[in-house]
């Protein structure tokens, strides 16, 4: 079972795939976050512990922010993977100039057979960046997402702390 969730900064896409994680955890399941932000500056820092912070200490935690595929893969053992975020993960490939393969990752998710939560950013609804990598990280954003969400079971924006599911039922069990 695959899942994504998105929406705007701040807008609770993190508590949301928590919650999930927290009703497996209260289930007795096994539960794996996968962190792909890196402290790359003290903002970022502050980011990362405060998101340690929102977490239960049942969660097992993978830092990895560019082999996703390969840590999906590995997961096999866990009832429930969240993966935070796409669209950090999509930012450290670019940092690094290696072409992100969508499709491996999907694929690494279906695999392990189990339920996968990908939490991503919309990036496409504001202006048009000025700068033309900010455009070409907003267009693979958006062509990530559209992959994702073609394949993912569930589907679901955050607004303003609401999921509104677009694709799929939510079943918190």
């Amino acid at each position: 079972m695959l899942t994504l969730i998105g929406g705007g900064a701040r807008s609770g896409k993190s508590s949301y795939a928590l919650s999930l994680g927290n009703s497996a955890i209260d289930a007795g399941k096994r539960a794996l976050f996968v962190a792909t932000a890196e402290a790359v500056d003290d903002e970022m820092e502050q980011r990362i512990a405060k998101h340690k912070d929102e977490r239960r200490s049942e969660y097992d935690l993978i830092e990895e922010p560019r082999e996703l595929a390969k840590v999906l893969t590995q997961a096999s053992d866990y009832d429930i993977v969240i993966v935070d975020c796409l669209t950090l993960w999509l930012s450290n490939l670019m940092l690094e100039n290696i072409e992100p393969d969508f499709e491996n990752v999907i694929e690494a998710g279906r695999y392990i057979n189990t339920t996968v939560v990908f939490v991503t950013n919309e990036t496409g609804e504001g202006i048009v960046p000025m700068h033309p990598i900010s455009r070409k990280f907003r267009d693979l954003s958006g062509q990530m997402n559209v992959a994702f969400a073609k394949v993912c079971d569930q589907v679901v924006i955050m607004k303003f702390g609401i999921p509104l599911v677009l694709k799929g039922i939510i079943d918190v069990k």
